[in-house]
């Protein structure tokens, strides 16, 4: 199935995401594509202020590669941006948060570990058609 949204500002990404926040669950893998300065990270951050019920913010995990937000149920938000190969995802130990099944896994810039990730995924690709507008294109 593939939905097709568009924004026309970041407060409407934020929205697009928290509805979509909601049909998340245990076990899911969101893979966010999309080039430097789509809004990857602005629908991260929509998916967790909704599951936080507005408590937590989201930051950027590009210097630490994951962190972990404590919401219901977890996230585990990853940015594979400064990576070299995917196993440095082994080495920091990222099946447990992936595979685990025991939060939501969301993974920006999943290009750089393609073969890492099962076919049971959700895609999202973030277009950037202005300063302001964007196409988010959801494939489950």
């Amino acid at each position: 199935m593939k939905e097709i949204f568009e924004s026309e500002s970041y407060e409407q990404t934020v929205g697009i995401a928290g509805d979509f926040a909601m049909t998340l669950k245990k076990g899911d893998i969101v893979l966010l594509d999309g080039d430097l300065g789509a809004g990857k990270t602005v629908f991260s951050k929509g998916i967790v202020e909704k599951l936080s019920d507005g408590k937590i913010t989201a930051v950027s995990p590009t210097f630490v590669i994951v962190n972990v937000y404590e919401t219901t149920p977890p996230i585990f938000h990853f940015d594979l941006y400064r990576i070299s190969d995917e196993s440095e995802l082994s080495a920091i130990g990222a099946e447990e948060y992936l595979f685990s099944n025991s939060g939501i896994s969301l993974i920006e810039w999943p290009s750089r570990a393609s073969n890492y990730f099962a076919e049971n995924v959700i895609k999202i690709y973030i277009e950037k058609l202005s300063d302001t507008k964007r196409k988010i294109i959801i494939e489950r």
